[in-house]
């Protein structure tokens, strides 16, 4: 019986969650093709509704939460993988209804992993992580419907966040002209960093507005904000624009006309990362590893181990989290 350790999160009391780092027996964890010593995950807004207790992402407790997990494989029972292959785990149903990534072992179906890409070690996948696998999608989609750096400024909301932060990264290392929306403009100079050429306060574009369309501003947009953001986005991007949509960090409810859509062309593109077919996973994975590789990760990162998760779950439900928090489960990556 191997033992290992795991944050894990309990109701306590009704309604009130505690997570703490524990000692698990690998009998405790699920079934599953592919035993995974996991050397760094990452936190992630969902993670932290899931140590909060929000039924809406994990339903039975205790659990271990982490949607993200790099690792290398320790058994296999499928001949496409086998022991020391080192391999990304996101979305599915890890950490969220599966024991997840806070934990130096998660047991996963085969049919969730991708091979790490050789251009990447596992702690630069899990900078990345989720976030970075959604920023990717959503910069192709905006690509597949002909926004170039020719065609105008992107805007990118919620842009201190994690896939906010790595969408600024990655489109200014392509060469578009990115506009950042934050609530945190004391953050300014970490966007400029990454490459925005000018951060506009979150409150611009959070006012409700009875106009069904008004006057054009951005070829394009990354919005991770939803609600009345959302709302006066897309009244703003110009003719046969698009905003790919990936969040709902303010609300998900929006509303809007058809006006948009009908007058301009706009195209509002919903973007997954979650069920995502495997083979397309493994497609952007190597396209950030080796296209879109040599990005300015350290800037986006805070290190932390398992036992300062609690601290900064806390952080990221209170709005205080800036870049990508990568956790270090394990040893350093050879």
């Amino acid at each position: 019986m191997t033992s290992f350790k795991a944050l894990v999160t309990k109701e306590v009391r009704d309604g009130l969650f505690d997570s703490q780092v524990e000692t698990r027996e690998l009998e405790s964890l699920p079934e599953g093709e592919l035993l995974i010593r996991v050397h760094y995950s990452s936190l992630n807004y969902k993670d932290a509704l899931s140590a909060t207790g929000n039924r809406g992402v994990t339903r039975k407790f205790p659990h271990t939460p982490g949607i993200d997990a790099a690792g290398i494989i320790e058994t296999s029972s499928n001949p496409d993988f086998k022991p020391g292959d080192k391999v990304i785990v996101t979305g599915y149903d890890l950490g969220m209804g599966t024991s997840g990534g806070f934990a130096e072992f998660i047991r996963v179906p085969s049919s969730w992993a991708v091979n790490l890409p050789a251009a990447l070690d596992m702690r630069q996948a899990m900078i990345l992580g989720t976030a970075g696998l959604t920023a990717a999608l959503c910069i192709e989609k905006l690509q597949v419907i002909g926004v170039t750096p020719d065609s105008g400024e992107i805007l990118v909301t919620g842009a201190t966040g994690g896939v906010g932060s790595i969408c600024v990264t990655i489109l200014s290392k392509l060469g578009y002209r990115v506009l950042a929306s934050s609530g945190k403009i004391d953050q300014a100079s970490f966007l400029s960093d990454l490459g925005a050429s000018m951060v506009i306060d979150r409150e611009t574009l959070a006012e409700q507005s009875s106009r069904a369309i008004k006057k054009e501003q951005w070829a394009g947009a990354i919005d991770t904000v939803g609600g009345e953001t959302l709302s006066n986005v897309l009244k703003s991007i110009q003719y046969q624009g698009a905003v790919a949509c990936c969040g709902l960090v303010s609300s998900p409810d929006f509303s809007t006309s058809i006006m948009p859509f009908i007058i301009r062309g706009v195209s509002l593109l919903g973007v997954d990362s979650v069920e995502l077919p495997n083979a397309v996973k493994q497609k952007t994975w190597n396209k950030l590893a080796d296209e879109w590789n040599d990005l300015p990760l350290e800037r986006l990162a805070t290190e932390i181990t398992m036992d300062q998760l609690p601290a900064y779950i806390e952080r990221i439900i209170n709005g205080k989290m800036v870049g990508r928090v990568v956790v270090a489960v394990a040893a350093k990556d050879a």
